[in-house]
């Protein structure tokens, strides 16, 4: 005779018993299919990113750094001319135009070097 295992869990009001049996399954073996890994893939490429990549970052760096300052820099040539209607009413504006080329500048300088030092440190790496 077979006996069972009983597992007895003891609670506040009356002992449970759990009877436990083992099972005589045999785990039946499942077909999986492997897809590879970055390994085994072909990761070949033209190598044009590697181009591409830094040359935009560098337009861009341009392109942000010199539209604003296309903008501040005649404002502030007008400002300087004695003809001017902020000039005639006694009020210089010369120093504000001075003060967001200067802040333009700086914060430009900021983001160029951070984009150059990101992008172009990783486009060599890979």
């Amino acid at each position: 005779m077979e006996e069972e295992k009983v597992d007895t869990i003891a609670t506040p009001d009356a002992l449970i018993q759990n009877p436990r049996t083992e099972s005589t399954e045999v785990a039946g073996s499942e077909h999986r299919q492997v897809y590879g890994t970055a390994k085994t893939e072909n990761l070949r490429d033209s190598g044009l990113w590697r181009i591409l990549l830094p040359t935009v970052v560098v337009l861009g760096s341009v392109a942000l750094l010199a539209i604003p300052l296309i903008i501040l820099i005649p404002l502030l040539i007008g400002s300087l001319a004695p003809d001017a209607a902020a000039n005639k009413m006694g009020v210089s504006l010369t120093w504000i135009w001075l003060v967001m080329i200067v802040i333009e500048v700086v914060l430009a300088v900021v983001a160029i070097r951070g984009l150059l030092k990101i992008f172009m440190t990783q486009a060599g790496n890979y």
